[in-house]
């Protein structure tokens, strides 16, 4: 008896107390099965309120959430009832009960013991010495599809997601880093971002003493952007339209964007070939000369030249003679040319913050989004948080 009233008292606690458990099937190498019914009471006829009778009984197979690291099915008995009046236009029905096959039912149990494990655990991460923030999409809302983003916040050495936090401005990343507290925001040795002003405003305020590494790959794409731009641009003068298949500059895309040390002898002939015919003032083969030139300089190993690099290339951008896209690129590398160079130093980037956000999309996908911000946090922090699951049998849901 006592073990009767427990589980009711557990099934309660889920809210499933009109639950009663049948058997649960726990065979090794196949997903644990707990198989249920609901409580025996009397079913009246909808119709005429005749007192219903149990016509079948059949079994349907649900997809739970994981038990234990396994996965887990729920077996639910459902009754199948008949009105015994003849003249009864109703006939059968099969009974229901949102509780049991609800996602409000699983999601509400998520986000009571989920909180709990990711946001009660003062051990979940310790100190960090690579801090790094990004920004992904969290939902498009309202009849424009107005986007909402939000900020990663990753500890990039570990590759851990250590929260979510609304919007893509300094606000919110800022209040974060002061709830943890000076000790914790001293530790930080490196912080890593793309081309953000934003992000590097949060940095400056809150971690003055860390060294800003501004991630390679965003600063070679901003690149590979500008020669994007001025290819467009040269189409447009010369020919007055977007490209087609069949114009020299668009067939050069996919050599443009190629490194020149992956181009073969072929590729780079055929590369100049097009440009020679669609590019008559020489701009867009300036601008993916300048292209090589910032990818060039992550092949130097000394900090102290790498600075004095990208402040050379920047005051080369900066000539007149220059094509506005090159000038406008010239112009990030002289702002952010410390933090471009920084990274030979630290040799840490943005690479686990992006992989982070790849963790919320495939989460996403799986939820078919959400616009819930409490739901989407919890979620991705389970997902890609690294909470401490042994702990989910003495934790108190929340």
């Amino acid at each position: 008896m006592d073990a009767e009233n427990t589980c009711r008292r557990c099934l309660s606690l889920v809210g499933l107390a009109r639950v009663v458990v049948l058997e649960v099937e726990d065979r090794p190498g196949v997903p644990l099965r707990v198989h249920v019914e609901l409580e025996e009471t009397p079913q009246g006829c909808g119709g005429c309120g005749v007192l219903a009778h149990v016509k079948e009984r059949r079994r349907v197979e649900l997809v739970d959430l994981p038990a234990f690291g396994r996965p887990a099915r729920l077996v639910w008995v459902k009754r199948r009832f008949r009105c015994p009046e003849p003249t009864c236009s109703v006939g059968s029905w099969t009974e229901e009960a949102p509780e049991i096959a609800h996602w409000h039912t699983v999601n509400d149990a998520v986000l009571a013991y989920g909180e709990a494990l990711v946001d009660d655990d003062p051990h979940r991460f310790g100190t960090v010495a690579a801090l790094g923030l990004d920004e992904v999409l969290f939902v498009r809302l309202g009849r424009f599809h107005a986007q909402h983003f939000s900020t990663s916040i990753v500890d990039v050495q570990r590759g851990q997601l250590l929260d979510v936090v609304p919007g893509r401005s300094g606000v919110r990343p800022s209040e974060w880093l002061e709830s943890q507290g000076q000790a914790w925001r001293d530790e930080v040795r490196y912080a890593t971002l793309d081309l953000s002003g934003a992000y590097r405003s949060v940095f400056d305020r809150m971690v003055p003493r860390a060294t800003q590494v501004a991630d390679p790959f965003h600063v070679v794409k901003l690149a590979n952007t500008k020669l994007d731009e001025c290819r467009r641009r040269v189409q447009n003068d010369t020919l007055g339209h977007r490209g087609r298949k069949s114009d020299p500059l668009w067939r050069s895309r996919p050599l443009l964007t190629k490194a020149d040390k992956r181009l073969d002898e072929g590729g780079r002939e055929k590369l100049f070939g097009l440009l020679r015919a669609g590019d008559p003032r020489g701009d867009v083969k300036t601008t993916w000369h300048a292209k090589e030139a910032v990818r060039e300089l992550y092949a130097h190993t000394d900090a102290d030249l790498a600075l004095a690099y990208v402040e050379r290339l920047a005051a080369d951008m900066a000539d007149r003679d220059q094509p506005i896209e090159v000038r406008s690129l010239g112009r990030t590398l002289k702002r952010w040319r410390h933090q471009i160079a920084a990274w030979h130093t630290a040799q840490v980037t943005n690479g686990p913050t992006e992989a982070a956000n790849n963790l919320i999309k495939r989460v996403k996908r799986a939820a078919f989004g959400f616009t819930s911000f409490r739901n989407y946090r919890i979620r991705a922090l389970l997902y890609a948080g690294k909470p401490n699951w042994s702990l989910l049998s003495t934790i108190t849901p929340r």
